[in-house]
């Protein structure tokens, strides 16, 4: 747990910094009396925590507040140099990277179509537009504190692959993960692209305030984010969320091809819509986006397709709401973040279910994985460049 015993000065000191360095985090620049008020700690114990951030260099005075009656009071925020980190989304069709301040402004960005050709030419490719990025930034490399690496598979540490990861080819290849990391020389957490999508809403879209709720990817394949009392759920061997693979849907899941993607994903997916939207007749040529634009206007063989996936996505949002009872369903991808699918979703979960979770849209759109890779980045790096404060008391928190 901690290298502190209970009710040591310096643990409790170090809660306090924490938890005031989260609270700086989130409202901005704040005086002492307002972290007081927000926190509930005596100003005494306020000024000794804020005395300790800013002598690690992660908070400082930043003005005086003014426009109030008396006196005005120092304002403190995130110290931006304390750190840098990068968000990286890998997935089937773009790899999109950004790098960001430790108070998460991000300061450049790039998106460049995936070289999946070898896992070799797409690990070449991750670090060269992190590298890139981090120089367009102006930033050196060293400087950057940690990455996150968000990828459509399920990490499996035992391995240093990913598992369950069919849309990107030679994924899931013995020493990946390892050779990742050596590419890109930095602190590195790897994490599952819905799992990200679903902390990039937590963060700032669609699940803010909301304690628990599951974001529903519907794209290229299928997969569930789950946050459960704000905390995403992983499940054992991290594969919580894997709904692609529940027996629900078209096809037979013994069938090998139906059971190598899983058969919720092979009924749902954006192959599907293309392949339903061949059989009812659609006009080509054909794509998932054009078919929800013909639906958008009115086509009436594309309505019949769109409310089709709509049938798909409400059967996989009814199986899984007895089971964790969410307050919300975020759709996204590709497919799912369509508008269109709302109402048809809704009425057909009031077919089929008694449970009525709120249906959104995703607010991020395709910036959600992106932003929950700079999220998760920039809680590492937080805690990394908090440990090491200078402070001779203190033995690194290991949480």
């Amino acid at each position: 747990m901690t290298g502190f015993a209970a009710g040591q000065p310096s643990l409790l000191r170090a809660i306090n910094e924490r938890a005031i360095l989260e609270l700086i985090r989130s409202r901005g620049a704040i005086s002492r009396a307002q972290i007081a008020r927000a926190t509930g700690l005596s100003k005494p114990t306020v000024s000794l925590a804020l005395g300790g951030l800013i002598g690690a260099g992660l908070v400082h005075e930043v003005g005086r507040s003014s426009g109030r009656k008396g006196p005005s009071a120092a304002l403190y925020e995130l110290d931006p140099s304390s750190g840098w980190v990068v968000g990286i989304d890998v997935g089937r069709h773009w790899v999109r990277v950004a790098v960001a301040d430790i108070a998460g402004n991000v300061a450049a960005r790039s998106d460049e179509r995936t070289h999946a050709r070898s896992s070799a030419s797409l690990i070449e490719q991750i670090g060269r537009l992190a590298h890139d990025v981090a120089a367009e930034a102006g930033i050196r490399w060293r400087d950057v504190s940690h990455a996150t690496v968000g990828v459509g598979g399920v990490v499996d540490p035992h391995r240093g692959a990913f598992s369950l990861a069919p849309n990107l080819p030679g994924l899931g290849r013995q020493g990946l993960i390892g050779a990742i990391r050596d590419e890109l020389g930095t602190g590195v957490t790897f994490e599952n692209d819905v799992n990200l999508a679903a902390l990039g809403e937590l963060a700032k879209g669609a699940g803010r305030g909301v304690a628990n709720f599951v974001f529903l990817f519907v794209g290229t394949g299928v997969g569930m984010g789950i946050v459960i009392g704000g905390e995403l759920y992983r499940g054992t061997s991290g594969a919580a969320g894997e709904i692609g693979y529940m027996p629900v849907g078209e096809g037979d899941p013994r069938d090998r091809a139906v059971r190598r993607r899983g058969q919720l994903e092979t009924s749902a997916s954006a192959a599907a819509v293309v392949r339903f939207a061949q059989e009812t007749g659609v006009r080509p040529p054909l794509t998932a986006k054009r078919v929800f634009s013909l639906a958008e206007r009115g086509d009436r063989k594309a309505v019949a397709v769109v409310r089709a996936e709509a049938q798909r996505i409400a059967l996989a949002v009814a199986a899984v709401a007895p089971v964790l009872d969410p307050e919300l369903v975020i759709l996204g991808g590709g497919i799912g973040g369509n508008r269109v699918l709302v109402d048809p979703v809704e009425a057909e979960l009031r077919q089929i279910s008694p449970f009525r979770p709120r249906i959104e849209i995703s607010q991020l759109g395709e910036e959600a994985v992106l932003s929950g890779a700079l999220a998760t980045a920039l809680s590492a790096a937080q805690e990394r460049v908090f440990s090491r404060a200078p402070d001779p008391e203190r033995r690194e928190i290991v949480v």
